[in-house]
């Protein structure tokens, strides 16, 4: 006989610091397949999402300007640059932001954290971009080629930059 909610008891009555649950059971395979590109979603409504990606539809219209997104996250994020609405406020300092991500982001500043560290040198990175690029330092990667030329270079920007020499444009 499987157990109901009322025959389980909590592992622990003493109170303390929390601890993230670990996984109990294993995760759900992916049911939903996308018919374009055979990526794999659990859900439905992050397949329908996904497939915007291959139908362009963006059926989240801001009203007060011509911009249109596939989600309506996006649309609420883009909203608040409109309205100026920030609300993650830092806990340290006047700075509030349109998003929580932005705001975990920010509060690094703060703590000295440095949460990305290169398991070949042990530098270590505030930020995942700055952390990307200097994996490239030991990879030779250059994801960024230029459609132009047989160059290719590590960040979107130093091929921004070189973009000019073809164009003839003074960056």
């Amino acid at each position: 006989m499987v157990g109901s909610h009322a025959d389980m008891a909590p592992a622990s009555t003493t109170e303390g610091p929390r601890e993230k649950p670990g996984p109990t059971a294993p995760t759900p395979a992916a049911q939903y397949e996308c018919g374009e590109c055979g990526k794999s979603f659990r859900w439905s409504s992050r397949l329908l999402h996904h497939q915007r990606t291959h139908t362009g539809e963006r059926p989240y219209k801001c009203p007060d300007c011509p911009k249109a997104f596939k989600g309506s996250s996006a649309l609420l994020y883009h909203q608040r640059g409109h309205t100026g609405e920030r609300p993650y406020q830092c806990p340290d300092c006047p700075k509030a932001f349109k998003r929580s991500s932005l705001l975990q982001i920010h509060r690094s500043v703060h703590t000295g954290l440095r949460a990305f560290t290169c398991g070949q040198c042990g530098l270590a990175f505030k930020w995942s971009s700055h952390y990307q690029y200097h994996l490239r330092q030991h990879t030779g990667e250059r994801p960024y080629p230029c459609p132009d030329c047989p160059k290719a270079f590590k960040n979107s920007s130093s091929l921004r930059r070189h973009r000019h020499v073809h164009t003839g444009e003074r960056p």
